[in-house]
């Protein structure tokens, strides 16, 4: 278990999402730990190991060492692992991997294109943005509705109906709501503000039946005016995934800051475990 002062370090050095200890946690109801300035979560056999050392000086040799005294520590049978970049003695082995990027946006005086403004003014004209707390029944109604329309993993679908009460246990987890003239909910957006120089965008949904344009883009300059309030510089958006996320990503003017490899490695025998850290791809 973290100590007080393990933890607010954690907190202060934090730079990429999956350093941010609450929702990791939440997610993998795994014990956090610190080991060689990686941060890992422990749980039964299985290990997750965040290759991102604190403080920020990654090398293919130091994420191998780690990697070693864990096996030789816990002697698991599962080791989830994310890094910049994946030594070539562990890349031959991922029974699962994943390329990506981490995308982040600068939250001083963001350049807005044209036709960013002119789905902010139509969606101002028909929706009522709130910061809230908690979640309601309206939330699980869009939750269910995305759902049926999205090709979500069973382990992306958990995570999204677990948001509820990962937002009344964290206390720096928040909602946006976009709430058209009638109170339905067109889209909203969870947020956890836990680290210290940075806000993370976790994952949203906006309606079909109940569409607006303009509404994503409201959730997004509002989640930018929140985190100026709390003096983050910085909005973590999540991986690129596909096209059309990196558009709407790029169009506000997110960039891809770090390179994201995924590696899922069976120690010991087969099985049908599966990581939660890909849960980002739909973020």
């Amino acid at each position: 278990m973290l100590s007080a002062r393990e933890e607010a370090y954690i907190l202060d050095r934090a730079y990429i999402p999956e350093h941010c200890i609450r929702l990791m946690t939440f997610v993998s109801g795994g014990e956090p730990l610190l080991m060689d300035d990686f941060f890992i979560c422990r749980k039964e056999n299985w290990i997750i190991l965040i290759g991102y050392p604190l403080a920020d000086n990654f090398t293919c040799d130091a994420l191998q060492a780690v990697f070693s005294k864990i096996k030789k520590t816990f002697r698991p049978e599962f080791i989830s692992l994310i890094a910049p970049e994946m030594p070539s003695s562990l890349a031959t082995t991922c029974r699962e991997n994943q390329s990506d990027a981490y995308f982040t946006l600068k939250t001083q005086k963001p350049i807005i294109r044209s036709s960013v403004k002119r789905n902010l003014r139509k969606a101002r004209q028909n929706l009522r943005v709130e910061v809230s707390t908690n979640m309601q029944g309206s939330h699980q109604e869009l939750m269910h509705e995305f759902v049926a329309r999205t090709p979500l993993s069973k382990r992306v679908q958990r995570l999204l109906f677990r948001m509820p009460e990962f937002v009344a246990a964290a206390d720096k987890a928040f909602v946006l709501n976009a709430w058209d003239k009638t109170s339905r909910l067109s889209a909203f957006y969870v947020v956890d503000l836990e680290a210290e120089g940075f806000s993370n965008y976790i994952i949203g949904c906006h309606s079909k039946q109940n569409y607006v344009v303009g509404a994503s883009d409201l959730l997004l300059l509002e989640l930018i005016n929140l985190s100026l309030e709390y003096e983050k510089n910085t909005i973590h958006l999540g991986l690129g995934v596909n096209a059309g996320i990196r558009r709407f990503k790029e169009k506000w003017g997110a960039v891809p800051t770090r390179r994201y490899e995924m590696c899922e490695l069976a120690l010991k025998k087969p099985s049908i475990f599966k990581s939660i850290l890909s849960w980002r791809q739909f973020s």
